[in-house]
C-alpha cells in the first residue's frame, strides 16, 4: 500500500511528457525491481546496519539489567569500570553516539554510488569492530582493547564518510 502511494506520488511529479516515454520505468519501480537495483550491490552495508540496529537494541536491554553500584547526584552510575551495570551503561551510550555518523556515513555512500565494495567492506568491519568493542566493555576492563576496536570502528566510519564525500563530488 504505502510503496504504491509512494510510487503514484513520485510518478505524478513527473512532467506528463516524461511520464508517456517512460512508462517501463513506472511498472519497474511498482514492482520492486528498480529499489532491488540500487539495494543489491550494497546488501552488505544494509545489513550492516540492520545488525547495527539489533546489536544496539540488545545493548539497551543489558544497559538496565540490574543496579549499579553507586549513583551520581544526577542519577547516573558512578564512573566505576569495575561495576559491571557501569560498563554496560557504557557500552550502549558508546553505541547510541556512534549510530548517528555510521548510519549517516553509510546511507550517503549508498546514495551517491560509491564503490559497493568498499562500503560494504568497512560497514560490516565497522560492525565486526562495534561487536568486539562491546563484549570487550562489558565483560573486562581491558581499556587498551577497547580502544582499539574503538578505533577500527572510528576508521570505518572515517572511510564511509571519506567515500561519500568523494562520491558526492563526482555525480
Amino acid at each position: 500500500m504505502i510503496r504504491g502511494l509512494t510510487v503514484a506520488c513520485a510518478f505524478a511529479a513527473i512532467p506528463a511528457a516524461a511520464q508517456e516515454a517512460v512508462p517501463a520505468v513506472a511498472d519497474t519501480i511498482a514492482d520492486g525491481t528498480m529499489l532491488s537495483v540500487i539495494t543489491e550491490p550494497y546488501a552488505h552495508a544494509l545489513a550492516a546496519i540492520a545488525g547495527w540496529v539489533v546489536l544496539t537494541l540488545v545493548l539497551l536491554i543489558l544497559s538496565v539489567v540490574g543496579a549499579p553500584r553507586a549513583r551520581s547526584d544526577n542519577g547516573m552510575p558512578v564512573r566505576d569500570y569495575s561495576d559491571p551495570f557501569y560498563r554496560r551503561d557504557r557500552a550502549f551510550r558508546n553505541a547510541v553516539e556512534t549510530s548517528g555518523p555510521f548510519i549517516a556515513a553509510t546511507l550517503v555512500a549508498i546514495l551517491v554510488g560509491a564503490s559497493p565494495f568498499w562500503t560494504n567492506l568497512l560497514a560490516s568491519v565497522f560492525l565486526v569492530a562495534r561487536i568486539g568493542m562491546a563484549v570487550i566493555h562489558i565483560r573486562t576492563e581491558i581499556q587498551p582493547a577497547r580502544s582499539a576496536f574503538w578505533f577500527a570502528g572510528t576508521l570505518c566510519v572515517t572511510g564511509l564518510a571519506l567515500l561519500a564525500l568523494v562520491g558526492a563530488f563526482t555525480l
